[in-house]
């Protein structure tokens, strides 16, 4: 947690303001052998998901948040060989194709 001695009471206060809103990336990321299966189970513990699962050239990743606000994402890598797109394949979203 933001505070002493790294920063001051209204530093701290900007940071933790700033988590909360989603600001700072993702704090950590897990892997997992089924992320559908996880994201269920999870779902059903009342976890909440910034961004379903989704495939993607690296496996199949999501966004999800704990309570004090970090984001966090969890992957299930891609089995085998990982073939990242051509430079003009990817966009913002992912791959094109």
């Amino acid at each position: 947690m933001p505070g002493p001695p790294a920063h001051d009471p209204e530093t701290a206060e900007q940071i933790r303001e700033l988590v909360a809103k989603g600001a700072m990336g993702f704090t950590v990321g897990f892997t997992v052998e089924d992320v559908h299966a996880e994201h269920a189970r999870l779902v059903a513990l009342g976890v909440e998901f910034t961004d379903p699962p989704t495939e993607r050239f690296y496996g199949v990743d999501c966004g999800l948040r704990d309570p004090f606000g970090n984001h966090m994402r969890m992957v299930q890598p891609v089995a085998g060989e990982l073939v990242p797109p051509a430079p003009g394949e990817m966009t913002p979203a992912g791959p094109t194709s």
